[in-house]
Parts: structure tokens; sequence; C-alpha cells
């Protein structure tokens, strides 16, 4: 993630907001996060933000960077910025090396305004906690890292977590972790503006539960073949969900699109 202060506007289309622009410019980091703002309201919302090839592939050998680009990741970043927590599946915090969510200066003053704090949480979804718990993502984030998982995980890999300093939290009666729970448990912890960046295996049953608010789509000028997942994996919904059209972004040929769940 870089720390550039814009984004190169479309050759055409539409900007943020939807409005028609006749010429190039570069969007700030004020109006990108104007454009992402999340809903007002006391419920919780949840949005996606995923990466996928031209052929429909999420990831390259097994990480999505390979997919990405500088517009991507200032974007990546401003979604993070407006979050008051990350929501992420252990395979991909294994396979991308995640981090603790830093704080950015340009936004300390809104993320006040707004009662966050400096940086969002970050939640890890997990049924059997295997995680490297002497990470920074661990032991040295700005606020205390959530580990969401089932009632019954293993005992032993709570305690090392709890060691750790991350925060175990029960979303599931079993040993794993009930999807269609997720936004509750952390709107209950005043965590209402939630955002997922997957993977594949999270996505999915999140979809499958219904539980998908808004999706953030990047779609990367890419083609890789192969058998590598698409952007969400599971079971097959019994009636496709339809999302309709907020927002679309454009450059050097990665189109950035905002969609939001059409409900009834």
């Amino acid at each position: 993630m870089t720390d550039e202060t814009a984004a190169q506007a479309p050759k055409g289309g539409s900007g943020p907001d939807g409005a028609d622009r006749a010429a190039d410019r570069e969007w700030s980091l004020r109006e990108l996060a104007e454009a992402y703002a999340y809903p007002d309201g006391p419920e919780p919302w949840l949005r996606a933000n995923m990466v996928s090839t031209l052929d429909g592939a999420a990831q390259h050998d097994g990480r999505s960077q390979p997919l990405s680009g500088a517009a991507d990741m200032r974007i990546f970043g401003v979604l993070r910025a407006l979050a008051d927590v990350v929501v992420v599946g252990a395979e991909t915090v294994r396979r991308e090396g995640y981090r603790p969510a830093r704080a950015r200066e340009e936004f300390a003053g809104a993320r006040a305004a707004a009662g966050q704090g400096p940086a969002p949480a970050i939640a890890v979804v997990t049924a059997g906690l295997d995680l490297d718990f002497s990470l920074p993502l661990f032991t040295s984030p700005l606020v205390p890292t959530l580990v969401l998982t089932g009632a019954g995980a293993p005992r032993d890999r709570v305690a090392a977590a709890e060691a750790a300093g991350a925060e175990v939290v029960v979303a599931g009666d079993g040993t794993g972790v009930d999807p269609g729970r997720i936004t509750g448990v952390l709107a209950g912890r005043g965590l209402r503006r939630q955002l997922t960046e997957g993977g594949p295996r999270l996505l999915g049953p999140l979809i499958g539960a219904d539980a998908l608010d808004e999706m953030c789509l990047t779609l990367s000028p890419t083609l890789t073949a192969g058998d590598a997942q698409r952007i969400a994996g599971g079971p097959r919904v019994a009636v496709p969900q339809r999302f309709e059209l907020a927002a679309l972004l454009e450059e050097e040929g990665f189109l950035f699109g905002r969609y939001r769940r059409r409900r009834a």
C-alpha cells in the first residue's frame, strides 16, 4: 500500500459519485472517502473488497497481490481507513502475511470525529486457531486483534491467542464460526463499519449466510488460466443474489466497481 494522496480518474465514464466527467483528473483521498462512505445508521454494514482477473481468478500462486496495482492499493487503503474492523480468514492471514492495520495521518481527524480508533481492528475467522501468534498481527497491533472462533475451539490454542494479546470472540456454537453471526457479534462490540478482504473460503459462506451488503470488486486486466479459486468458494446459493452498481472507476485498465445488495 502506498502513501500517494490521489487516485487517477478514469478516461471517460463516471466518477466516484456516478457523475459524468469530461477530462482526466485525480481524485483526492477526501473524494474517495466520500465515494466509499458507509451508510449512516445503527445497523452493521458488511462490504467485501476483492480482486479478480479477466478470467475469474482471485489468486495467482495462492496470493492476490500479483493481480493488484497502484490504484487498487490506494483504494484498498481508503477502504481500510473507513472501516471499524477488517474481517479475514485464517488461510488468507497465512498466505498473504497479514500485519496489523496502521494509522494513517490523512484520516486521523475523520476517524476521531466518527468515534473510531486510530486504525481498524483485524478480526481473524478461524476454527482451529492454527496461527502463528508470535507475529506482529497479534503481538503489536494498534488495537487488539480479534480471533473469531467457535465455543468448542481447542482450549490450548485459545490460551495461546490470549497470551499473545489477541481477544478471542465466540461466534459459533461448535468448533467453527457461524458466518451468519459475524456481523452481529462485531456490531455488539461497537464495530458497525465492517470490511472483509476474504479470502474465497470466507467470502463464500458469508454470501451463503446472506450477510454481505456491498461488494467492492477490482477487475484486473490480467489473465492467468490455471485452476485458481474465484473470489468466493463454497456451496452455491439457491437463488442468485442481485446487486446494483453504485460506482465505477478506471485506471490503467483496472476497473473498480462498487455494488450494493438489492434489498426487497
